[in-house]
């Protein structure tokens, strides 16, 4: 497996490198022209991989300054629901991400973040708003998850109004 690079939109944070820890999570593009991506794997530069603690700061730290909402994403490497929700994520990342910003969190790989936030099942998504939990999604339900991030990215729109 190749190297994979997840870039923040604000050049006031570095560029975080990580190893791809399963092929279904390459979601972020890589240095370069066009990115590199596995075969017949979903890809959006939209979703971006947490893969330390001080990565998840910086994020929601970034989200709390540009007014968006945090969509987390705690994924499972073995888990099938979390790779058959993977693709429409990685769209919904793509049709909302001028307000929310996307993340996919490793449950096993960052244990202690995941227990922070008692994921016991995954996928769980949490949408969060200034590091504080708006709504919570358990399960790989693709339109509880549709609706749920149509109606936070509701709230950023007339929040900025």
């Amino acid at each position: 497996m190749g190297s994979f690079y997840s870039k923040l939109p604000s050049s006031k944070f570095p560029s975080f490198k990580f190893a791809c820890p399963s092929c279904f999570l390459c979601c972020t593009v890589s240095e370069g022209d066009g990115g590199e991506s596995h075969p017949g794997e979903v890809s959006s530069k939209n979703v971006h991989h947490v893969t330390s603690m001080q990565i998840w700061e910086t994020m929601l730290a970034q989200a709390s300054t540009d007014g968006k909402i945090v969509v987390a994403n705690f994924v499972a490497s073995w888990s099938l629901p979390c790779k058959e929700i993977m693709p429409s994520y990685c769209h919904l990342a793509d049709t909302y991400s001028s307000s929310l910003l996307f993340l996919t969190v490793d449950a096993d790989q960052l244990a202690e973040l995941s227990t922070s936030w008692s994921v016991n099942a995954t996928p769980t998504f949490y949408f969060l708003k200034e590091g504080n939990q708006v709504e919570k999604l358990v399960g790989a339900d693709k339109v509880e998850l549709k609706k749920k991030t149509a109606f936070a990215a509701d709230l950023v729109t007339k929040s900025r109004k």
